[in-house]
């Protein structure tokens, strides 16, 4: 079998020939029930690869369902990285939706049919697809319908709130840290954080912190565009659209909103919606300032790089527009996912061979760690060169390694840490948990 696709009837055909339904074959709008049935469908036509799973209920009750794609569904393994696809964020916003929903029948069909792209991405792969994150708010505008296409209306949750200004604000706390030499990532949440967030961005938290992801996008519409962090100004003072705000991984940023641009149809055309993004891409807060989003809460709270992928002028497309959209995204889809596996990876051991959960991984000139997972794996994306990467974790010596990255496969490095004496050891995991988060304007825009 070919890399390549299998062509639309060829697989509809080989899936007929065996009894098979094809997933999939319509594009339509999915109301809540129906994206329910269409998530359920592809796990039972794919039984071995795929799980469903709810990460909590909406404000009305509606499970916010995720459908994951693994050679071991349900289960980590060790050195296999997390990644996850968040769509519908704001409810009015319904392409990241649909192509969500048609991306995982789309990884099923390709995995049946022998697909050996598909097959490698999911066995070395675990990806979590969220169809909708916020299901109330969807409804709401497609009781409006394509036609009346309104900026505000089902944008938020049931409680009218931008689930994409309601997570703790961190890039406050960040901003302080760099001015203190302070801690720079991981950061810790403002008392009672879970009273102050909305039951899905609550729901959201949780599933991150539940799970090692390395890297996530989420697909937002009103723009084309590859919205990389941070979203958030340095200076609040500032409200135009000139104050780039770059994270440490800023190079990494730029070429994993590149790979999604350059892969879709038009958006690295830059000419859209009225607007031009050089390469299709931007730095959130060099478009305008953003406060409390989830892109930059990833970066600063978890181990997982995340964009925001802006992907159509119409934020309710006609269905008739579906089957365009999903060509011009398909490999993107695709490609994104595969940036998991670049950088370097490996385990963290101590002299026992026993592995060590939250160790730190730093990179020499990049003032971003990682930390290991429960199982004492590490996933840091990285692009091609020569690092000086150091492992530390309370209660051990820190060992240093040097290594070269190559632009295909992660290379893996692994460590092993000496026990170090107790008054040797210089604590660097206790920090203020104090909340420094600023009341802010938030501009109202795409994201």
């Amino acid at each position: 079998m070919e890399q390549g696709w299998t062509l639309p009837w060829l697989a509809a055909l080989m899936l007929a020939l065996l009894g098979l339904p094809v997933l999939g074959s319509d594009f339509q709008h999915h109301r809540y029930e129906m994206m329910v049935r269409a998530l359920f469908a592809v796990q039972s036509e794919c039984p071995y690869i795929t799980r469903v799973y709810s990460i909590g209920r909406s404000v009305e009750g509606r499970h916010l369902y995720v459908l994951e794609f693994s050679d071991n569904p349900g289960i980590h393994q060790a050195l296999e990285p997390e990644f996850k696809y968040v769509g519908n964020m704001h409810g009015n916003e319904v392409l990241g939706r649909e192509l969500l929903i048609k991306f995982s029948q789309f990884l099923c069909e390709e995995y049946r049919a022998g697909n050996q792209r598909i097959t490698r991405l999911i066995h070395d792969t675990r990806i979590h697809i969220l169809p909708s994150m916020n299901p109330d708010g969807y409804e709401v505008a497609a009781n409006q319908g394509p036609e009346f296409n309104g900026y505000l209306v089902g944008r938020g949750n049931f409680h009218d709130i931008d689930l994409n200004r309601n997570f703790p604000d961190l890039n406050a706390l960040m901003y302080y840290y760099e001015k203190t030499n302070g801690r720079n990532h991981h950061l810790p949440l403002p008392d009672n954080w879970e009273q102050q967030v909305e039951p899905e961005t609550l729901a959201v938290i949780k599933w991150m912190q539940n799970y090692n992801f390395v890297l996530s996008a989420n697909l937002h519409g009103g723009a084309v565009v590859a919205n990389y962090p941070f979203d958030k100004s340095r200076d609040p003072r500032i409200r135009g659209r000139t104050t780039y705000a770059a994270t440490a991984d800023d190079k990494i940023f730029r070429n994993l909103a590149r790979t999604y641009s350059y892969a879709h149809s038009w958006m690295h055309k830059g000419w859209n919606c009225g607007d031009y993004f050089d390469e299709g891409i931007t730095n959130g807060a060099s478009w305008y300032s953003l406060s409390k989003g989830m892109q930059d809460f990833n970066y600063l709270h978890t181990n997982c790089f995340e964009i925001t992928l802006e992907l159509s002028c119409d934020k309710f497309p006609p269905e008739s527009a579906l089957p365009r959209e999903w060509l011009a995204n398909r490999e993107a889809l695709v490609s994104y996912v595969e940036q998991v596996h670049h950088g370097i990876k490996g385990m963290v051991y101590d002299v026992n061979n026993n592995p060590i959960a939250n160790a730190e991984i730093s990179v020499a000139d990049i003032n971003h760690d990682v930390t290991t997972g429960s199982d004492g794996d590490y996933f840091r994306l990285l692009l091609p060169g020569t690092y000086t990467v150091t492992a530390s974790a309370a209660g051990h010596f820190p060992s240093t390694s040097t290594v070269t990255v190559g632009p295909a496969e992660a290379t893996q490095l692994n460590f092993y840490l000496k026990v170090a004496p107790k008054q040797n050891l210089k604590s660097k995991h206790n920090h203020s948990k104090k909340n420094l988060s600023p009341k802010t304007h938030l501009k109202l825009g795409p994201r």
